[in-house]
Parts: C-alpha cells; sequence; structure tokens
C-alpha cells in the first residue's frame, strides 16, 4: 500500500513539473492579411526547426485578429491565419496527426494587451498562437521487471559487409533535422563509418534512396533551405556527395527521391531517412 501511494505521489509530481514545459510561440500579420510575412516565416522555421528533439504529444494553433471589423469578418480572417500557419508545419515535415487544434477565435479585446500605443496594441493582437505541449515521460515503475533477452540487432556496418544483390539497408543511425537535407549532429560520426565499409566493398553497386515523413498524397516536403519541395531528393543526394568525396566511386552509385511513398509506421523522425538497395555484386572484384 505504502509503495503504491509513493508511486502515485512520484507521477503527479512528474507530472506536474512537466506541464509548466509547453512550448509557445506567436506569429504576427498584416492588417487583413493572412499569408505569412517573410520575416515571421523566417522566425516559425526556426521554432519547427527547435521541435526536432521534442517528443511530442500536441499541437494547437490558434488565430486572432484586432479589434476592428465586424465579428464574422474577424472570424473568417483569424481561421485563415490559424490554417496558414498549420500549411507551414505540413510543409516542414510536422505530422498533421499531431495538430490537433486549428481554431480561428476571431478578435482580441484591445483591454487584454498591458500597452498605451493602439496602432501597437492591434499589432500585437493581429496573431497566431501555437502552443506545443510534449508527451508525458513515463515514471519509473514500482516494481523491477527482468527484461528479456534480446538478441542484438546488426548494425548498419555490419550489415553492408554482408549485403548481396537486392538487400535493402535502412540506415537508422542517420536522422535528419526537419525540413533540412543536413543530419543532425550525432549522425555525422556513424555516416562516416558506413562510408568506409561502402569503400571496403568495391565490388557493390547501390541506390540511395531519400525519404521523408509527415506529406500528404505522397507529395514531398519543402527543404526549408532552397525552398523546393524536393526534400528526399536532397537528402539522397546529400549522401550521395559525402559518399564520393569519402572516395567512393560514382559508378557505384545513384540516388532517387522517393518522397512519402513507403512510411515505415512508427515514430515520424524515422521516416526522415535514406537507406540503399544494393543493385548488382561484381563477383569479380574483391
Amino acid at each position: 500500500m505504502t509503495k503504491l501511494l509513493v508511486s502515485i505521489l512520484i507521477t503527479l509530481r512528474f507530472m506536474f513539473a512537466f506541464s509548466q514545459t509547453e512550448l509557445t510561440h506567436e506569429v504576427y500579420f498584416e492588417t487583413d492579411k493572412y499569408e505569412v510575412p517573410s520575416t515571421e516565416e523566417n522566425r516559425l522555421l526556426l521554432f519547427i526547426a527547435n521541435l526536432s528533439e521534442v517528443d511530442i504529444e500536441s499541437i494547437s494553433i490558434f488565430g486572432f485578429c484586432d479589434d476592428r471589423g465586424a465579428d464574422n469578418y474577424n472570424l473568417i480572417l483569424s481561421q485563415q491565419r490559424a490554417d496558414a500557419i498549420k500549411t507551414v508545419f505540413s510543409n516542414n515535415e510536422i505530422s498533421e496527426s499531431l495538430i490537433t487544434n486549428v481554431d480561428g477565435k476571431g478578435k482580441i479585446l484591445l483591454k487584454i494587451v498591458q500597452e498605451e500605443n493602439i496602432l501597437k496594441i492591434r499589432g500585437l493582437n493581429r496573431k497566431v498562437e501555437v502552443i506545443v505541449k510534449p508527451k508525458l515521460p513515463k515514471p519509473a515503475p514500482v516494481v523491477e521487471v527482468e527484461p528479456p533477452v534480446v538478441e542484438k540487432e546488426k548494425t548498419t556496418v555490419e550489415l553492408i559487409k554482408e549485403a548481396e544483390k537486392g538487400d535493402k539497408i535502412i540506415f537508422k543511425d542517420i536522422l535528419f533535422n526537419s525540413g533540412e537535407a543536413s543530419m543532425i549532429s550525432d549522425s555525422k560520426q556513424n555516416l562516416e563509418a558506413i562510408a568506409d565499409a561502402l569503400v571496403e566493398r568495391k565490388e557493390i553497386y547501390f541506390t540511395i534512396q531519400g525519404h521523408v515523413c509527415c506529406t500528404q498524397f505522397t507529395r514531398d516536403a519543402v527543404d526549408r533551405k532552397t525552398k523546393k519541395r524536393n526534400l528526399s531528393e536532397a537528402r539522397a543526394e546529400y549522401i550521395y556527395d559525402y559518399f564520393a568525396k569519402k572516395g567512393v566511386s560514382k559508378k557505384r552509385m545513384r540516388h532517387l527521391g522517393m518522397r512519402r511513398k513507403f512510411p515505415l509506421g512508427g515514430d515520424p523522425k524515422f521516416d526522415r531517412r535514406v537507406e540503399i538497395v544494393i543493385t548488382y555484386v561484381d563477383d569479380k572484384v574483391k
């Protein structure tokens, strides 16, 4: 009974502490406009980039207007602003399944904001509020259970050393920043080891396939750097260029963008991936 009570108290303390860590962001708009200004889009993209390491439970997007205009007009405009922000999230590989609220709230009254300059107040009220709620961490279990014995999974390098024609090797230890063709910093050392393994196996030829997450109807995602909707191809080409610099012959490689045709069905970050398919093995080269 005592252990159960302690467990409940620990869980409640955990939940209370974590409830204070919601991430918020505000995007501001011009009068009577719902297109996202370029400066505000850049701020929003920076906010989205910082979410790549967050285990997100839900995202809420709320649109607002200033006190001018009819109520019905303000409701429509505030909804359009919220929808515009949702589009930016979707274009940058944030799964729409995480976006639980996209609501236009209409106008904000002047008295809500503590500011004497009316024009400034109205500028602050023409906005969209984004609220990102991270998932609650699971509390430590009271009863320790002996973990089952699991056979160790082979590393990407080990799979390359054993690869045969037709094999597909997912680079599970190579992860990408959301909306970017560049890897997260922790992946660079892993990619170097993979390149070394491919240099050693001179007899294998392969296709590098790039993937994205969280887009609809197999559309590709937008490369935040180039603004082009070819992110899966950009990721594959990034790996191709890296391998070439490390000494892998370009004659042995080709690269393709697979868009979101083949999601893995798990955490979206693992769909931001590359993999190789062994297309030919030259037995004469050893």
